[in-house]
């Protein structure tokens, strides 16, 4: 979703309205907790909203009582964040459901994760699967997770040694494709993964039981079914996916 597609639904409303929305979309999905007058103004216009060129959203905010507050400036400008009491204002006027701590907390959780990710290729997983939580996209939140711990996994597979690797693979599939670099499990199959894992010492066998539910769950969510995972549900993969494979 974009800032224009965000503000559509309030297209005639208040200039008001208007700029507490702003906020919230920038704040909820761009992690920005405070903006300028300058920057929310900059930001109206970039969605092309009716007037935006002419409105002083510096008075707008000003006038905007206890929905705003200001925690402090960013050099001369005054910085403007939402409160709870406007928070809670944008979703009614958009109709948003209301705040999801579980979720909200997966995706700080997340973001702190690819913060500390080197690697490029599995950065890109675990940000895209916070991009779809922010959504409420739950399915392809879980699938891209998924995807980086595979990556990860695999490579800390290949770290214990391939003729390691390749028996702890042969143990539960004789006619299993030699594994040379991480890239040959493509090959494999996921569930075997992580039975290799566990025998090459990179999972215990706890840890592995739990992934192979999360397997479960990823399967449910990445297969073309009506199954949706609950908000709880999604929390708690992601809080095992990053705490076994992440850690």
């Amino acid at each position: 979703m974009t800032l224009v597609e965000f503000l559509a639904p309030i297209r005639d409303a208040s200039y008001r309205d208007k700029c507490v929305s702003v906020l919230y979309f920038k704040r909820r999905y761009e992690a920005a907790e405070a903006l300028t007058a300058d920057q929310i103004s900059k930001a109206l216009i970039h969605a092309r909203v009716p007037k935006a060129t002419s409105m002083n959203v510096a008075d707008v905010l000003n006038k905007s009582g206890e929905m705003v507050d200001s925690p402090g400036s960013s050099g001369k400008a005054r910085l403007w964040r939402l409160t709870p009491t406007g928070e809670a204002h944008v979703r009614r006027i958009l109709n948003l459901p209301e705040s999801q701590p579980e979720i909200e907390h997966s995706v700080a959780s997340l973001e702190a994760l690819a913060a500390k990710v080197a690697d490029a290729g599995v950065r890109e997983y675990i940000l895209e699967s916070t991009k779809c939580l922010k959504f409420d996209a739950l399915r392809p939140a879980v699938v891209f997770l998924w995807a980086g711990a595979v990556y990860v996994l695999r490579e800390k597979c290949v770290a214990k040694g391939l003729p390691q690797t390749n028996a702890a693979i042969r143990v539960h599939d004789a006619k299993a494709r030699e594994v040379k670099k991480a890239d040959d499990f493509a090959y494999i199959k996921e569930s075997t993964l992580l039975l290799a894992a566990e025998g090459v010492g990179v999972l215990d066998k706890n840890q592995r039981t739990t992934l192979e539910d999360a397997l479960d769950l990823r399967n449910k969510c990445g297969h073309p079914t009506k199954y949706n995972p609950g908000i709880v549900k999604a929390s708690s993969y992601i809080e095992d996916v990053i705490g076994i494979v992440f850690k």
